[in-house]
Parts: C-alpha cells; structure tokens; sequence
C-alpha cells in the first residue's frame, strides 16, 4: 500500500518480524523496548537503545536521551531511526528522527494491534508533556512501515483487546461495516483501518481544514483520563473506549448524534471486553481543565469530534461547558 502526503510517498507492507528486521537500511539505529527487545529476533551490530515500557518512556527526559544516544553513537545524516515496538516507541522514536540534525528518516515496524491501525502512518509523532499528551512533536511522515503481522500472535490479550479500542473506532466514524466482525480476519481488519486513516490524512495532513480532527473521537476525554491517572494504570486504548462513550452520549444531549447512538457505541466496546466507564471521569475540574489542554480547543473553549451517526462523524467547536459537566457527572 502506497501511502501520499505533502512531500512524497512511503510505503505500508504487510511481512513478519524476522523479515522485517533482516533488511533493514545502512546506518539503522533502534529504538525499541525491553519487552520487545526480549522477543524479538535482532539482527547482530545494530545499535539499539532499550527502554522501558509503557507511556511514561515518552516524556521530554526519553526524548533527550535517544537524541543523545544517536549523537554519542556516531550517527550522521544518513542514519535512519527504527521504531520497533508500540505506539510509545513509534511516536518517540518518529519524534527524534524529527529532530535528530533537523531531520533523518523513520522506519516504523510496529509490533502491537495499536500502532499497526493507528500511530504507525499518518506522520503525526510526539511525547507527553505533564500538561497534557502529545503537546510535543512534530508532523514526520514514515520512511516506511512495515507490518510484522506474527507478532500479533504473542500479543497479551489486554494489548490485544487495547488496539481494538482504535479498530472499532474507524468503525465508528467512518466504516459502520467494519464494526460488524472485525476479528474474523485481523491481518484485513488493520490494512482496512491503516487505508482508512490514510484516506483521511491526505485530505488533511496538517490538520488545517478539521478533517483530521474525526480521528479524535474519544481522545479528548481519554486524554483527559490518561493524564489525570498518571499515564499508565489505564492504556491509551481503554481510555480511548470510556471517552468515545462519554462523547457519544454529550453528541445526543447536544443534537449532534441520533438517540440510542451511545447504547449502540457502549454495547459493541463491552462486546470486544473494552471498559466503558472510569470513576476519572466523574472529577469534574480537574477533566474539564485537562480538556482545555487538549490540541482542539481553541482560547480554552471545548472541542469534540462527535458521532453524526454510526460512520459519520464531524469536529463540533466551542460545546457549551453546561452540557459537558452534565455529561461527566451522569458519566
């Protein structure tokens, strides 16, 4: 699958771990996890810099680190930086060679459900900052992705279940059809979502005309979640579900979304074993300040990409806060 966007073309192929890390390009540096790196067939002389799992690796403190490591292992402007893990290593890992002399290409070779369909393509890289996620970063497209669809295979069933939350996603905003039985075919299922997230960044790369902002659906309460719990004891995924709840119910109480739109959203997440509740979500001032961080909002006043119907959806700016407290406290 080819890829566009504003200054060329990259890549998606669908292969396996071992073939994706027996090729890799001259002058390759890793960026991995411990947990990935304890698995995963690593090719001799590579340098790899291992880091700790999870989402608190992608702070400005990992960010520093890897820029260092590049620079104290000789690497030069024809280095390429590869991301091997999941979403936290991609969007670090995207983030440095961003950065890294202005700029060096980005192998993806994402080795979760969640950064195949999602933070794998469409170039958007970033860390966290503890005012809010993904505050930091740049637009990066991919050198390349490749799809190493074995590791599925070992995934822990809750990582599994964790990607689903961003599967069923583009179900819900644009694709009602792939809610119907996503699991019957997985290796389908991500090359429908990665053409899917596609489709939509190359209308808007750079988030300009709100295009882009669909993607968001949930991220502006899961967001909130993930930062007030410390970015950690809830994953991106499962809050991503409680959120895309939340927002389904503040589409109907706002006449954005039809009746019954948020019985039909929280049924099929608890289908797949998604959480759709958090007590989080109930702290009124500290979620409404969390969502005033949020990339969407504009002069502190609340932004939503809301659900028009099951496969549709738009960004809807400045919602009232009256509505938006009576939905977190009923939540």
């Amino acid at each position: 699958m080819t890829i566009r966007h504003a200054t060329g073309t990259y890549e998606v192929t669908p292969t396996t771990l071992t073939a994706a890390l027996a090729d890799l390009p001259r002058d390759s540096f890793i960026v991995t996890d411990a947990n990935v790196a304890s698995v995963a067939p690593l090719p001799p002389n590579v340098p790899m810099l291992v880091l700790p799992p999870g989402e608190a690796t992608k702070s400005l403190d990992a960010f520093g680190k890897a820029l260092g490591w590049l620079a104290q292992n000789g690497a030069s402007r024809r280095a390429t930086v590869v991301a091997l893990g999941g979403g936290v290593v991609g969007d670090l890992a995207g983030f440095v060679a961003a950065a890294y002399m202005r700029g060096v290409p980005c192998l993806q070779i994402p080795t979760t459900l969640l950064a195949m369909v999602d933070s794998s393509v469409g170039g958007k890289v970033a860390v966290d900052l503890p005012e809010g996620k993904n505050l930091a970063g740049a637009f990066w497209p991919p050198s390349e992705v490749r799809l190493p669809f074995d590791a599925l295979d070992t995934l822990p069933k809750r990582q599994k279940t964790n990607g689903m939350a961003e599967v069923l996603k583009y179900g819900f905003i644009m694709d009602a059809p792939l809610l119907e039985d996503p699991l019957s075919d997985l290796r389908a299922t991500v090359l429908r979502c990665v053409a899917l997230k596609a489709q939509v960044v190359e209308e808007d790369e750079h988030e300009t005309n709100g295009r882009r902002a669909i993607l968001n659906f949930g991220h502006t309460v899961g967001h909130a979640i993930e930062r007030l719990t410390g970015y950690g004891p809830i994953l991106h995924g499962e809050a991503i579900s409680v959120g895309m709840v939340v927002e389904a119910v503040l589409g109907e109480r706002i006449g954005i979304s039809p009746p019954g739109t948020a019985a039909i959203v929280r049924q099929i997440l608890q289908n797949h074993g998604l959480p759709t509740e958090h007590p989080t979500v109930r702290d009124i001032e500290p979620m409404r300040a969390a969502m005033r961080g949020d990339k969407k909002a504009v002069g502190g006043r609340l932004a939503f990409s809301l659900l028009t119907s099951i496969g549709d959806c738009k960004l809807v700016a400045d919602v009232p806060e009256d509505d938006v407290r009576h939905v977190l406290e009923s939540s």
